[in-house]
This record gives C-alpha cells, sequence and structure tokens, in this order.
C-alpha cells in the first residue's frame, strides 16, 4: 500500500542530492628509499605534497562484484548461487592538472614507475641496457592512497582507503598546435583492495584551509587562507585559460 509523504519529508529525502565535484584525494609516498626520492620529487614539503593532492580534477569512486558458483543438486528445479570471492575493479584512475612551473603530477608518478623497475635514466638511453624489477613490497603503497567524498557543508564524510597502490599506467597525453587546452595527466592505480570509513561529520564552522585535528581527513587542511591564496595564485593563473581564471578569482579572493 503507498504511503502517504508530506512536502517536508519529499525534500528532505530527494533535494539535498550529493554532488560529483566535491571530493578530495590524498597520495601518499612508500617507504623507504623510494618514498624520499618521490619526496624529493615534490621538494620535501608537505605544501608541495598538497600542492599534488589538489592538482588531482578527476577520480573514481571504486566498485566491486562478487564470484558466485552455481548450485543446482540441493533442491530440485531450483539453481542456486553461492558467493565465494569479491572481485575488486582493477584499477582506479585519476587525473591531475599540470602545473606550468614544475610539471608536478607527470614527474611524480615517471618518477614512481621509473624505480620500480630500477630505471636509470643515463643508463636507458643504451638500446642494451636492461634493468630488473624491485620487491613488490618497496614501491607498494600500503595504506597512502585515499579518496573522501564529502558534501559543501562537510557534514557527510566518506573516505576510501586503498591497500598496496601504485601507478600501474600514464595515460599519452596529446600536445598540439591547434587551441590551447588544460594539459591533464591521467593515471591509473592498481591496488589490492579497498575499505570504505564513514568519517562523520567535520568540526563546526571549519572549511577547507583551516587546520583541523587529527582526524581530519583534508589534505588541503594544511593550508590557511593565505596559503591556499597562493597556491590559487601561483599554480592555477599559470594554468587555467581566462575563462576558469575568473572563476578562481571569484572563489578565493585573488
Amino acid at each position: 500500500m503507498p504511503t502517504i509523504r508530506n512536502i517536508d519529508t519529499i525534500k528532505s529525502a530527494l533535494l539535498a542530492p550529493a554532488l560529483t565535484s566535491h571530493f578530495d584525494v590524498e597520495i601518499g609516498f612508500p617507504s623507504g628509499s623510494l618514498g624520499a626520492k618521490l619526496r624529493n620529487v615534490l621538494g620535501g614539503t608537505s605544501v608541495q605534497q598538497d600542492r599534488l593532492n589538489l592538482m588531482c580534477s578527476e577520480a573514481v569512486l571504486p566498485g566491486s562484484s562478487l564470484a558466485t558458483t552455481e548450485v543446482n543438486n540441493d533442491y530440485t528445479g531450483v539453481t542456486e548461487r553461492h558467493a565465494y570471492r569479491r572481485i575488486y575493479d582493477e584499477t582506479i584512475d585519476l587525473s591531475f592538472y599540470i602545473d606550468a612551473s614544475q610539471y608536478l603530477p607527470i614527474k611524480f608518478f615517471e618518477t614512481w614507475i621509473s624505480e620500480i623497475v630500477n630505471e636509470d635514466q643515463d643508463e636507458a638511453i643504451n638500446p642494451a641496457y636492461s634493468y630488473r624489477a624491485r620487491y613488490p613490497d618497496e614501491y607498494m603503497n600500503k595504506q597512502g592512497l585515499k579518496v573522501i567524498k564529502f558534501e559543501r557543508d562537510l557534514k557527510s564524510q566518506l573516505q576510501y582507503t586503498f591497500v598496496n597502490s601504485y601507478p600501474r599506467s600514464i595515460t599519452s597525453m596529446p600536445i598540439t598546435y591547434d587551441g590551447s587546452s588544460l594539459l591533464k595527466c591521467s593515471v591509473q592505480m592498481t591496488y589490492m583492495r579497498y575499505v570504505i570509513k564513514n568519517l562523520g561529520s567535520s568540526p563546526s564552522g571549519t572549511s577547507i584551509g583551516t587546520a583541523w585535528t587529527e582526524t581530519d581527513p583534508f589534505q588541503q587542511s594544511q593550508f590557511n587562507s593565505n596559503g591556499l591564496t597562493d597556491f590559487a595564485t601561483n599554480v592555477f593563473d599559470t594554468v587555467l585559460p581566462t575563462g576558469l581564471n575568473d572563476l578562481v578569482d571569484n572563489v578565493f579572493g585573488v
């Protein structure tokens, strides 16, 4: 029987949908010498790591499925399907804006992939050069890749944590003399599995760019208002076309 609902109930249930444009990505480092080299690529500062995280313009919330086996003999005329394994998507796809000053995402992920196979950039020019890949534990990011989905009011936060992740491929980036457009770097990160955690609501009155507590899911929180403004000025002004620059100016007040 249909349930009678008033307007307030319908509005609260249907008129507050989640939006795709509110998310944060955290790119962590592997341990050991590889992690140290990647930190050097970013200048060894947390501010540069935040810049890399903020440059992620597009991410994908992952999916999974269950592998099942058919059972036909328990009941006459009945086919049952029993689950025995969870299958995760092979990769999570991330797209990054490229800053004109340092090409930071390209350098970061190219270095990571190069170090996975112990590639020496100077010696690799030799046609007879060969290499041997590292042991997996040396190049996997144990739990450092995270995607946080949140809303404008920051009351709902859902964190995806990826276990044993590393870049599997970098998509080719066409460049052309035709009309200029934004250069993006798309990376496919492979992983073992992901875990979902509900972070709940943020402290009242806080926003991106304000220091939070230790439970803060956002790398951007390390930016104070001046730091975020400097990022918008120094990075976006050299990357974005005029129309998007005007949008950034209106949002950040630069």
